[in-house]
């Protein structure tokens, strides 16, 4: 069996492939994330300037996820449908070309949609390997053993305390569809005084 390569070699070589450069504050992220993985806790979130490849650099990671286990279920969550798909797509691009990871590509794509999709995996799960959701979506009796909360928080959903306190209590319903042990990560950019990043 082939030794997996670690997370940072593969978002390097990952980078290298699209002939882009790795800039020091994604090895950064790359590294946090990788620590966050290992860790008892396993919840992070991810706060950095807008447009620093936040979502780019998580989406790498969930293909590699995938890619050291194939049968895993990760879940991406946004304050949208549409939101929630872009890094789904995301990954499965990097799925249909990235060289390294022609092992997990499917032979049938029966489940390769837009919001979601599985990997070849070696057991018959309920749940697709990744999947996109939008906040207010009913993804009751879903299961995943990540959960990416991608820009939960925006403008038109935290501008009054009873939204935010909405916002709170949908959030908390995604804490049960995760897998003991599993893996939370909120990604975002405070857009009240009183995020909900704080808490």
């Amino acid at each position: 069996m082939v030794e997996k390569v670690d997370f940072e070699k593969f978002l390097l070589d990952w980078n290298k492939f699209q002939g882009l450069s790795t800039p020091s504050h994604h090895i950064r992220i790359a590294k946090w994330l990788l620590n966050i993985y290992k860790s008892e806790n396993k919840k992070g979130l991810l706060m950095a300037f807008r447009s620093s490849g936040k979502s780019t650099i998580v989406g790498v990671f969930c293909a590699w996820l995938l890619y050291t286990n194939p049968n895993l279920r990760i879940l991406v969550v946004a304050a949208d449908t549409v939101l929630a798909k872009k890094m789904v797509r995301n990954v499965k691009r990097i799925i249909e070309t990235f060289p390294l990871l022609e092992e997990i590509r499917p032979e049938k794509k029966s489940e390769w949609a837009s919001g979601s999709f599985t990997v070849a995996r070696d057991v018959a799960l309920r749940d697709p390997s990744m999947m996109a959701v939008g906040l207010m979506s009913n993804a009751t009796g879903s299961r995943a053993d990540v959960v990416i909360c991608d820009d939960v928080e925006v403008p038109k959903n935290c501008d009054t305390f009873q939204k935010r306190q909405d916002l709170r209590e949908k959030l908390l319903e995604y804490s049960f569809i995760l897998v003991p042990n599993g893996m939370q990560i909120f990604i975002g950019t405070p857009h009240t005084l009183d995020t909900i990043y704080k808490t």
